[in-house]
């Protein structure tokens, strides 16, 4: 498999831009949602586990009470690429219809 080529940092500040959940930190784009109850953060975890496992791309998650927390980065490139950009679309859907 081809290693994704970095996102220049232009391209990363424009989809934070556009998608005000987000925002870089370091090699990484995080986002933080607050679900209604703890179950619901989990069932959120869950769908997002089958979206990264069809995309073969996988988040870091951080799980606290009702707060969780996504932190995407393709570590074979070393940063961030198109492929944690696409994920991150994906995470807001999910988002959104939970």
């Amino acid at each position: 498999m081809t290693t994704p080529p970095l996102a220049s940092d232009a391209m990363i500040a424009s989809f934070c831009s556009a998608h005000a959940q987000w925002i870089q930190e370091g090699p990484s784009l995080v986002s933080t949602t607050t679900a209604r109850t703890f179950m619901d953060a989990i069932a959120l975890v869950q769908v997002v586990a089958v979206v990264a496992e069809r995309m073969d791309h996988h988040p870091d998650i951080d799980i606290r009470w009702r707060t969780v927390t996504f932190r995407l980065s393709t570590h074979s490139a070393g940063g961030i690429t198109g492929l944690d950009f696409a994920l991150a679309e994906e995470i807001d859907s999910l988002v959104a219809s939970s």
